[in-house]
């Protein structure tokens, strides 16, 4: 009688821990696991730590909020060195013995790349961080890059410059193109050598430098000065854009304007390097403390930002990439909950269909996964006058000066005028 009565008993626990583990509360306390490999080192590991830190608030915020559909985020990510052989091996990880239940990229083009086959064969949404037409030979509808470059990424990225340059008195007539020989930097430079043709500017100077392993930029840009541009557009990453800067001043290179597709111009660190160096300098931007981009939650997550960055270390203002590393996966979050689903051809579509509200703005996505209409800014850096962090934390210092939408002040022409 004892052991019938203990197997009633054993049976009323197991119904009951099988119940239990089915009732809300029980499939509350799941997590979302979010998967994506980040350059924690080498030479974009500054920036993806900055964006880590980023998507890190963007979690916790949600989680205060109980979670996304109830269930608690938690970000899964390795460090790929900033080496796009490391990456395939990282997502296969997450995907097969983290079982994570969405990917996400790490940063910049060179990383997405090798990640994009793999979310293709899983079939997964694929939220993109900063990668310059990495969609164009995949052509994978659910991939969503968040950078706002446009619908024709590599000549988008550029076409402001050019516009800028063309409504000049008189009108430029020549251009010098140099890039790093990586990625990112052809891509900017075919598009910019596109929009040199389209405006009927005639190219003189069409070079790329090893990257890495450049360190020496006088002998590069004393051969641009000897061609005599009116225009001199560069693609370069951040090393290779201080030490161009740099040089650029040493040997008194001054075109009419100067800029373009210069990566690191927009980092905290790098500006209060430069200083004054800066001033008369057009470039692409994303996001700068103007009055015309006062873009709804910005500033509340750039005041967590701003408190937590100086501790580790990361770049304190946090202008460039951090709002868009949240806003990718804020962005990601708002499908989720819209769609009330974790399905992902239910998210990709709704994604793909939708107007987006975010902390850097509303964004709507064409076919290819890129912003439906470009919204890359061209600044120019004006009126600095230190090495100080206060110089780039207000108004006035980088100022948009196109699109007309958001622009905030006037270019001053030709670039020797704003030095």
């Amino acid at each position: 009688m004892g052991r019938i009565i203990r197997h009633v008993i054993l049976g009323f626990a197991l119904l009951l821990a099988v119940s239990i583990a089915f009732t809300p509360s029980a499939q509350a306390a799941k997590e979302v696991k979010i998967g994506f490999s980040m350059a924690l080192t080498g030479p974009l590991g500054p920036a993806g730590k900055a964006a880590l830190l980023a998507m890190q608030i963007w979690r916790d915020d949600v989680n205060a909020k109980g979670g996304l559909l109830g269930r608690k985020v938690k970000l899964v990510y390795y460090d790929d060195q900033t080496k796009p052989a490391n990456v395939p091996g990282i997502y296969a990880k997450l995907l097969d013995v983290d079982k994570v239940d969405f990917i996400v990229s790490g940063y910049g083009t060179n990383l997405i790349v090798p990640a994009l086959p793999i979310a293709m064969e899983r079939g997964m949404v694929f939220m993109g961080l900063f990668g310059l037409d990495a969609n164009a030979k995949f052509k994978y509808n659910n991939y969503f890059q968040i950078m706002p470059a446009g619908p024709d990424p590599i000549v988008d990225w550029s076409v402001g410059f050019f516009e800028l340059a063309a409504k000049q008195k008189p009108r430029p007539k020549t251009i010098a193109l140099l890039s790093a020989d990586a990625e990112f930097a052809r891509n900017a430079v075919a598009g910019a050598r596109r929009n040199a043709k389209k405006y009927g500017f005639k190219i003189v100077y069409d070079k790329r430098y090893p990257f890495p392993g450049t360190s020496d930029f006088t002998p590069i840009l004393r051969a641009v000065k000897a061609t005599n541009p009116d225009l001199f557009y560069v693609g370069s990453y951040p090393g290779g854009s201080v030490g161009i800067v740099k040089a650029a001043h040493e040997i008194k290179l001054e075109p009419k304007l100067f800029g373009g597709g210069m990566v690191g111009l927009q980092y905290t660190a790098i500006q209060m390097n430069l200083g004054k160096l800066l001033n008369g300098i057009t470039d692409y931007w994303f996001w700068a403390p103007e009055k015309t981009l006062k873009f709804p939650g910005i500033e509340a997550f750039l005041a967590k930002y701003q408190k937590e960055a100086p501790k580790q270390k990361l770049d304190p203002l946090g202008y460039y990439l951090p709002p868009f590393a949240y806003a990718y996966v804020q962005l990601l979050g708002n499908a989720i909950e819209a769609t009330k689903s974790f399905d992902q051809a239910k998210i990709g579509a709704y994604i793909r269909n939708n107007t987006h509200s975010t902390v850097v703005g509303k964004v709507k996505f064409g076919k290819n996964g890129e912003w439906a209409t470009s919204r890359t800014f061209q600044v120019q850096l004006q009126n600095i006058t230190s090495n100080k962090m206060s110089e780039f934390s207000k108004a006035g210092k980088m100022v948009v000066v196109y699109p007309e939408e958001f622009k905030s002040g006037e270019l001053i022409y030709p670039y020797a005028k704003g030095k």
